[in-house]
């Protein structure tokens, strides 16, 4: 069973690949992480200044891995019908 649904221009996680990861499964966790990689970067990423005050934008590593701490927790407790 393919993890991504990419491939197969299905823009949704597979219902199989998330009760996989419902019930632990790392690979399943792992491909729903991929699946929303982008999207995580995005809400992550912050506008810093430099010494010369020029803004540059950068992911927060921090804030990245709170984000995908909360999606696993969120994962792992979804209650699958």
């Amino acid at each position: 069973m393919p993890m991504s649904n990419k491939t197969t221009g299905n823009p949704l996680v597979s219902y199989p690949v998330i009760v996989l990861a419902a019930s632990g499964d790392v690979d399943a966790i792992n491909a729903v992480l991929k699946y929303y990689e982008g999207y995580i970067a995005a809400l992550s990423t912050r506008q810093l200044l430099d010494e010369s005050g020029n803004p540059h934008l950068c992911v927060d590593e921090a804030l990245r891995r709170r984000l995908e701490t909360k999606l696993i927790t969120k994962i792992l407790t979804f209650n699958v019908a």
